[in-house]
């Protein structure tokens, strides 16, 4: 009995110093584990701050400046593939307007000399234009193209060369114009998808010594899913007008009693009097009543 007695004593003093050490074990996981989370608070703290450091630093976009992304990325996507059938449509039909529309189209540009002032009349005014561009002539002021895209503007295709004989040779001839045009237009926005999908005939669709020629020469746009578009009113810009006067009166003459009008006139180097008027060109169109589109709006 004697000896029962002490191996009972034994094991309690065996089991005191096991709860002992397991209760010892338990408070240095507790204060293990609590450290563990109050670094990792202040790692997280520390990574928020360091965050917004970073996002202070950073230059701030203005709403203007969102929009104009906004305006790049719906633009770039509208003119990534050809034409449907709706939008050849819809190009027929554009002067069928149901309010007093006016769309501003300049041709034979873009001009280093013309073009800039013409642009920053337009971006003063908040008015979006389309511009008819010559392969020549893009090939020369890329920078132009590109910053009359990234304003809003759209660009069509007016051919490379803009010689009759050359671009009426026959009735594939004004399709190879249009398609070496806008590889160049390509290049000079650094967009291998742009399609400028518009054309205009140098010297208007109908009519003149290669009427039969562009008859057949539509046929072959349309096939290839591209429309082409000609004017209702100008300014008489190249062919006379050597007045502020002049095109006005021009303008007046040529737009009166419709109720959509596009417009012709020129961007080319020599047509500093036309950016010189478009400021009154622009204001006698908004006492009439017209409001501003481009073919974006279309298309």
């Amino acid at each position: 009995m004697y000896q029962y007695g002490i191996e009972e004593i034994k094991i309690k003093k065996s089991k005191k110093h096991i709860v002992i050490i397991l209760f010892i074990i338990t408070i240095i996981l507790g204060l293990a584990a609590f450290g563990g989370i109050e670094l990792a608070k202040q790692i997280t703290n520390q990574k928020q701050i360091a965050q917004k450091d970073d996002s202070n630093n950073k230059p701030q976009k203005n709403n203007e400046n969102v929009a104009q992304e906004d305006s790049k990325n719906v633009t770039s996507t509208k003119n990534n593939q050809k034409l449907t059938p709706e939008q050849l449509t819809a190009m027929n039909n554009i002067y069928n307007q149901k309010e007093k529309t006016a769309f501003l189209t300049f041709d034979d540009g873009p001009s280093s000399t013309v073009t800039p002032k013409i642009l920053e009349t337009l971006k003063k005014e908040n008015i979006k234009a389309t511009f008819f561009v010559l392969g020549t002539m893009v090939k020369s002021n890329p920078n132009l193209v590109k910053q009359a895209k990234e304003e809003g503007h759209y660009i069509a295709n007016h051919g490379y060369s803009h010689v009759y004989k050359k671009v009426y040779q026959n009735e594939n001839k004004p399709l190879e114009e249009y398609n070496q045009t806008n590889k160049l237009i390509q290049k000079a926005l650094d967009d291998p998808n742009y399609q400028s999908n518009v054309f205009r005939f140098p010297g208007g669709s109908n009519g003149g010594y290669y009427d039969k020629v562009k008859t057949k020469a539509k046929k072959v746009f349309k096939e290839n899913g591209i429309s082409y578009l000609d004017w209702n009113a100008l300014t008489n810009d190249s062919a006379g007008a050597e007045t502020q006067e002049e095109i006005i009166k021009n303008l007046k003459s040529t737009c009166k009693g419709k109720n959509t009008v596009v417009i012709l006139m020129h961007d080319a180097p020599n047509k500093s009097l036309t950016a010189q008027t478009l400021p009154k060109v622009i204001e006698y169109l908004k006492e009439q009543g017209y409001t501003f589109k481009n073919l974006y709006d279309i298309l």
